[in-house]
């Protein structure tokens, strides 16, 4: 990656601007691990009853990809002093499922940007997030809003 994304302000974060990142090889282990403790739906912990089920196989919690995602936006783009948290998600959807050894990055395309007008240290980003396989087919999308810190004044902080 030619930026160092983590180093950004709210300024630094172009609408339309995209990149890509991360490389997680998930497990059978990590999936069922996962899921025994967050989402014990039979075909996410038994081998045999997932592959009765309609997935025909064992897949990971939708919820353990967000994590997963989450994970490679933090060490890769979201900036580690700008960075100020997020209201929330528009949307969130598992358009094909996760099985072991599938290899996972993200692409994250900026959206928006909006300086708020209540508060002018900081603006808020919305930003697509799709998290895809090594056969480039999305197993995660959503949008949702990120709320980030103004470059300080005097120039502190430039890029």
């Amino acid at each position: 990656m030619d930026h160092d994304y983590r180093q950004r302000w709210f300024e630094d974060y172009l609408e339309g601007e995209t990149a890509e990142f991360g490389d997680h090889q998930v497990s059978e282990e990590e999936i069922v691990a996962f899921a025994r403790r967050y989402d014990p739906q039979p075909f996410h912990v038994d081998a045999d009853a997932a592959r009765r089920s309609p997935f025909g196989g064992l897949i990971a919690s939708g919820w353990m990809t967000c994590s997963i995602a989450m994970r490679m936006l933090v060490e890769h783009f979201i900036s580690e002093h700008a960075s100020m948290g997020s209201p929330g998600l528009d949307s969130l959807r598992w358009p094909a499922p996760v099985r072991p050894g599938d290899r996972l990055r993200v692409r994250v395309t900026v959206l928006e940007s909006r300086p708020s007008r209540s508060k002018p240290d900081r603006g808020s980003i919305r930003l697509r997030q799709e998290v895809l396989n090594q056969h480039d087919e999305v197993v995660m999308l959503s949008e949702g809003w990120g709320i980030y810190r103004r470059r300080p004044p005097g120039g502190a902080g430039s890029r």
